[in-house]
């Protein structure tokens, strides 16, 4: 028996079985070692389509209608731009924690706190501040509401406040109290003014959003 086990044998110490066992598992650790390249490949041109350039870059943006032309680095905000760059200050740098809501402003008609965005993640997108709710002596109804219900005090928030309220009231024209309440709770103010807000907007809800 162990003449004939040595005669299947092809060389010193392996059999033919050995090499075939030895050539197979060396065929799929190259067949796996290519998949996994083709991923990890496939993977890096994602990731590199997704990432901005390190350095600042010029990007345009829309905003209140017009076309603004503007270099700003990846991790430059848009509240920033639009403070810093666009001097449109309605929106507020409270928290810097994007909680208050004192920078909210409206992308793509949805209310968005401006802290939490990048200025390049809003190109291609529309962007509306608390600036274009007036024009001269004509002013939103919101503004004209706050006013008429004493919906301010300091009113660092306010704005901030108005342009959620304009963008609630829009997407929920004949709301109730309570969806105004649960509408509008992502502004805080410390000023307690929320009766006179809610009753603004519970009064323009009542006019089918004004």
């Amino acid at each position: 028996m162990q003449d004939r086990q040595d005669q299947n044998k092809s060389g010193p110490g392996y059999s033919r079985r050995d090499f075939l066992k030895g050539s197979s598992v060396a065929v799929t650790a190259t067949a796996m070692a290519t998949v996994a390249t083709q991923e990890a490949d496939a993977n890096a041109a994602v990731t590199a389509a997704n990432v901005a350039p390190s350095n600042a870059t010029g990007i345009t943006l829309n905003v209140n209608g017009k076309t603004f032309r503007v270099t700003v680095e990846p991790r430059v905000t848009l509240l920033e731009v639009l403070r810093n760059d666009m001097n449109l200050t309605g929106c507020k740098d409270a928290c810097d924690r994007t909680a208050c809501g004192a920078c909210t402003v409206m992308i793509d008609g949805k209310a968005v706190y401006a802290c939490a965005r990048l200025a390049h993640e809003c190109v291609g997108k529309k962007v509306t501040t608390v600036e274009s709710l007036r024009n001269g002596d004509q002013v939103d109804e919101v503004i004209s509401g706050f006013v008429k219900h004493d919906a301010m005090q300091f009113g660092f928030c306010t704005p901030g406040f108005v342009v959620a309220t304009r963008a609630f009231l829009n997407t929920k024209p004949k709301a109730s109290l309570e969806e105004i309440r649960k509408g509008l709770g992502g502004n805080i103010c410390r000023c307690g003014t929320y009766d006179g807000i809610t009753k603004c907007a519970l009064e323009l809800a009542k006019k089918g959003g004004a």
